[in-house]
């Protein structure tokens, strides 16, 4: 038998306004731009600009009646023209530092570069092929990654050959003609390995040099042995002396080991545009929005004109009421979209005005040595806030200080308990650690055990599990891939 029932609950739930700010939020600077520009194509209503001063509407000598009067439907309830004239909240604002002037963006014009494939279809060109042949090198090079190897199998591309050229080839003779374009610039090129790439690039060089034969004999034959750094086993194999081993190594570590990265004109350079800007006057740290956070925006003009037209026209009209509710559509998301970046600049500034204050020894000296331990939850409690929201600021966020540009997370790290029972922080032991393995003798380096006793008797109480933790972090390799001849 069912019964029937009521139960309350309480549940969270986020509007899309939220939702859309939450976004907002978290995008950098560079995508902001993008973004405004996207709310600018959808909503004729939204302008960029300062606030003009009406003459006929909304101006302190004379007001536009309220038309919420003339709506005997209702759907245009809550629209009050003078909430979107003269509400002072909704004009463009600007934060300081922004430095503005009427001086118009220069552009610098940028240089055409040929990409990799460019390059290596015109190298192409210059070799005596026939046309089967140079239809055969146009699919080996269409094959080829972005950093200058082709890891597609060759059957592989007989196949394409077969199937979208309907050309019948065989496995030999497209390997034929990958040699030839492995002789191409750069070298190294069309490589199906790391092996194969370092010995086209030893190819290059004079093989009378006894130095060369031996970087090839050591890449062709023992090349497992080099990756592991087991130098000496490769010297004693040889026969050779302590002063050609290091000579020939010296060469082999010297090649480029993506040789198509330089050449590939399809990578665009990205630079880290700071969020804040940070000067230290006179010992006195003063912190401001980067200008592109502060953008003017403005309500357009042209929707007055509107609601002036639907005033002193007939209030049945299907299409002008239509237009309306579409002009309070718009009104409604640019107020909105306004509101949202002056919340956002708010919340930027109200997060990175704690991280200085929390932060401030660093700021002023930039010693990595006075940062100070750090977590999310201590902003989050500063400015009463959730830690969510401090999360996606600092998570895509970079400061630009007088010691260089950091991204926010580089202020946060673990505190770690020394003898004297204070508290540091863990990217202090981070920089000490790497400064141990920085000095280190190369030929006999530090383990982490060693590391690890170093650092106690320093007065910081790690565990080697922890020494390895921060060592990977740090992006240095064990002790034994750091030894050197």
């Amino acid at each position: 038998m069912q019964k029937l029932g009521l139960t309350q609950s309480l549940q969270q739930k986020l509007s899309p306004q939220q939702i859309q700010f939450i976004k907002l939020l978290q995008i950098p600077t560079a995508e902001l731009e993008a973004r405004i520009e996207e709310e600018l194509e959808n909503n004729p209503i939204l302008e960029e600009g300062r606030e003009e001063v009406f003459d006929d509407y909304g101006s302190e000598d004379e007001s536009y009646d309220d038309p919420e009067d003339s709506f005997d439907d209702g759907m245009n309830d809550d629209l009050n023209v003078d909430d979107y004239l003269r509400n002072e909240d909704e004009a463009s604002y600007k934060t300081q530092g922004d430095t503005g002037g009427d001086d118009e963006e220069r552009t610098l014009p940028i240089a055409t570069i040929s990409t990799l494939t460019d390059s290596l279809l015109a190298q192409l060109d210059f070799e005596k092929l026939t046309e089967k042949e140079k239809i055969i090198g146009r699919q080996i090079i269409g094959s080829i990654d972005e950093d200058g190897y082709i890891r597609r199998d060759l059957e592989a591309i007989v196949n394409d050959l077969a199937f979208s050229q309907n050309i019948e080839t065989e496995y030999e003779e497209v390997e034929k003609i990958l040699h030839i374009i492995q002789t191409f610039d750069p070298p190294g090129i069309g490589a199906r390995e790391l092996q194969e790439c370092l010995l086209l690039q030893l190819d290059r060089k004079e093989h009378d040099n006894k130095i060369v034969t031996l970087a090839i004999r050591i890449v062709d034959d023992f090349f497992d042995e080099f990756t592991k750094k087991h130098y000496e086993k490769i010297q004693k194999r040889l026969d050779v002396s302590d002063e050609d081993i290091k000579d020939a190594i010296r060469l082999i570590t010297r090649l480029n080991p993506k040789p198509g990265g330089s050449a590939s004109g399809d990578v665009r350079t990205q630079y880290l545009i700071p969020d804040f800007l940070l000067t230290n006057n006179s010992g006195r740290l003063e912190l401001t929005l980067n200008s592109r956070n502060a953008p003017e925006l403005r309500i357009s003009r042209s929707y007055a004109d509107m609601l002036d037209t639907y005033d002193k026209s007939d209030k049945k009209d299907k299409s002008i009421r239509e237009t309306v509710s579409f002009v309070k559509q718009k009104l409604d998301a640019a107020k909105w979209f306004i509101d949202a970046i002056k919340q956002r600049q708010q919340t930027l500034l109200r997060t990175m005005n704690a991280i200085v204050q929390f932060q401030y020894d660093f700021f002023l000296e930039g010693d990595e040595s006075k940062l100070r331990p750090m977590i999310l939850k201590d902003i989050a409690q500063a400015i009463d806030m959730d830690i969510s929201t401090v999360s996606r600021v600092a998570n895509s966020k970079a400061v630009q200080t007088e010691f260089g540009i950091f991204p926010l997370k580089y202020f946060f790290s673990e505190g770690i308990a020394t003898e004297t029972g204070e508290d540091v922080s863990s990217r202090e032991v981070k920089s000490i650690l790497k400064e141990f393995i920085d000095n280190e003798d190369k030929r006999n380096p530090l383990s982490d055990d060693k590391l690890e006793k170093m650092l106690n008797d320093k007065g910081y109480n790690i565990a080697r599990r922890t020494v390895a933790k921060y060592r990977e972090q740090l992006n240095l390799p064990v002790a034994r891939l750091r030894k050197e001849l």
